[in-house]
C-alpha cells in the first residue's frame, strides 16, 4: 500500500486529494482558497465514520462519516498553502511522516502535443509545461508552480504530471485543425486541444463497466459540465471529437467563459469599448457566460430560483446553456453514425437533475428518453434512461484524482 497524493494547483488555490493505493482509499481531500490574502480559508476533510481525534477546529462533516479541519489564516504564496497543508496532515494525524507519501500526481491543463499521456516530471518536462503557459494562461503557470513547490518540499516523491489535453491528442485532423492557414499550425501549434480529458477518461471506462460491454466497441458522448463545461466524443474509448478548443475558452456556455463567438465581433467590441487584449480576454473568460446573459449569477442554483421569480434573462441564460450543449451532442452523435450512451458528469451533470431533463427533452428526435423515477438521483452512478430509450443515459460521478494516482502508481511501476 501506499500514499498518492493528486494535486489541483490553481492562481490562487490548491486543492489536493491523498489517496491509499491501489485501494483507491481516499484517505483526506481538502482545499486552500484566496492564497496571497491575509483570510485564506483551509479545509480538509479526513477519516472515516467520524474521527476520535480532540481537535478544537474539527468538526463532524454534513455527511456524518469524515471529520472536517477548517480555518482562514494568513497564506502569502504557494510554498507556505503547501507547507500548511503539509503540517495539518502530520498534526491531525493523517501522516506520522512527509516520507509517506511517495508520489504527487499534478493536473497541468496545456500539454500541447508534446504530450500524448501522463509522464513523470523532469527538468524538460517542466520546461515545455512553461513553453505552453500562452495556451492556458490561467492555468499551467500555476501548475508549475505548484509541482516546483511539492519538489522542493516532498524531493522524495515521484512527480507525475497529468495532462487534461492529452486524452484528445487521439482526435483526428479532421476534427482538430481549424480552417486557418495551416501554416499557422505548423508553426504554433494553432489547433484544437479540448480539456477535461482526465474526467473524460475516467467516466469512459465507468461507463463501459455499468454497460458491461468492452469500452473499445462503445460509442460515448460525454458531457462535462461545471464551471467549466466541455462535450467529447469518444469512440472506441478514445477521443474523436471536443467541444473545448485551443484553449479552454471555447465550446459550449459556461459558468463565466462566453463558448463559441465570432472573432470579428470580438475585435469590433473591444475597438467600441476601449479595451486591451488582456481586458477582452477577462471578459470573454470572466464576465460572460451565463453570468454575462444573466446578470445575475454563474451559478446554475442561483439561475433557476430567479427564473422561478421571473426573471427573463435568468430564463434566457439556462435555455442557451442547454441550447448549446444539445447542438455539440446532436453534432457528435451524427460524427459517430450514432452512440451507445449519453453521459452526465461534474458538477452541474452530476447535482442538477433538472438541467439534464432539460437537455434530454431537446434530444427526443434521436429516441433518447429519460426515467424521471431514475433520474431524480444526484452524484451517484446509475443508468438514468428509460428501458425503451434508443440510447442509453448515465450519470457518472467523475473522480479525477483517482485517475490521477492510478497514472502515478503506474509511472512508478
Amino acid at each position: 500500500m501506499a500514499k498518492i497524493m493528486a494535486v489541483n494547483a490553481g492562481s490562487s488555490s490548491l486543492k489536493f486529494q491523498l489517496l491509499e493505493m491501489p485501494a483507491e482509499q481516499v484517505i483526506a481531500q481538502g482545499v486552500i482558497e484566496r492564497i496571497g490574502m491575509d483570510d485564506a480559508i483551509v479545509t480538509i476533510k479526513y477519516g472515516a465514520n467520524g474521527s476520535e481525534k480532540d481537535h478544537a477546529d474539527v468538526t463532524l462533516s454534513d455527511d456524518g462519516k469524515q471529520d472536517k479541519y477548517s480555518v482562514v489564516t494568513p497564506i502569502k504564496d504557494h510554498q507556505e498553502a503547501i507547507n500548511f497543508m503539509l503540517k495539518q496532515l502530520s498534526e491531525l494525524g493523517i501522516i506520522t511522516d512527509f516520507n509517506e507519501i511517495v508520489g504527487v500526481g499534478h493536473r497541468v491543463v496545456a500539454g500541447g502535443e508534446y504530450f500524448k499521456h501522463s509522464v513523470v516530471v523532469d527538468d524538460d518536462v517542466l520546461k515545455k509545461i512553461d513553453e505552453l503557459a500562452d495556451y492556458a494562461p490561467l492555468h499551467n503557470p500555476a501548475n508549475a508552480l505548484g509541482i516546483r513547490v511539492f519538489q522542493k518540499l516532498l524531493p522524495h516523491a515521484v512527480s507525475v504530471a497529468v495532462f487534461d489535453t492529452s486524452f484528445h491528442q487521439t482526435m483526428p485532423e479532421v476534427n482538430f485543425l481549424y480552417s486557418i492557414p495551416y501554416e499557422y499550425y505548423q508553426r504554433y501549434g494553432a489547433r484544437k486541444y479540448g480539456a477535461h480529458g482526465t474526467s473524460h477518461r475516467y467516466v469512459a471506462g465507468r461507463a463501459a463497466e455499468l454497460l458491461g460491454k468492452d469500452l473499445a466497441d462503445l460509442k460515448l458522448v460525454s458531457m462535462h459540465l461545471g464551471a467549466g463545461a466541455s462535450i467529447t466524443a469518444i469512440q472506441g474509448g478514445k477521443s474523436f471529437d471536443t467541444s473545448m478548443g485551443f484553449t479552454p475558452l471555447t465550446g459550449v456556455t459556461m459558468a463565466t467563459r462566453s463558448g463559441d463567438v465570432d472573432v470579428s465581433l470580438v475585435d469590433y467590441i473591444q475597438e467600441r469599448e476601449g479595451l486591451s487584449n488582456e481586458e477582452m480576454l477577462a471578459v470573454l473568460n470572466k464576465k460572460s457566460g451565463v453570468l454575462g446573459i444573466s446578470g445575475v449569477s454563474s451559478d446554475m442554483r442561483d439561475l433557476r430560483a430567479a427564473r422561478k421569480e421571473g426573471n427573463k434573462q435568468a430564463a434566457l441564460a439556462i435555455d442557451i446553456f442547454v441550447n448549446r450543449v444539445i447542438k455539440y451532442v446532436g453534432q457528435y452523435i451524427t460524427e459517430m453514425h450514432g452512440a451507445d450512451a449519453l453521459i452526465f458528469t461534474a458538477g452541474i451533470g452530476e447535482n442538477a437533475d433538472w438541467i439534464r431533463e432539460e437537455i434530454v427533452a431537446q434530444l427526443d428526435y434521436f429516441g433518447i428518453k429519460l426515467d424521471p423515477a431514475k433520474n431524480a438521483v444526484n452524484r451517484k452512478e446509475a443508468v438514468i434512461s428509460s428501458p425503451d430509450s434508443k440510447i442509453k443515459v448515465l450519470l457518472i460521478p467523475t473522480d479525477e484524482e483517482v485517475m490521477i494516482a492510478r497514472d502515478v502508481q503506474s509511472l512508478m511501476a
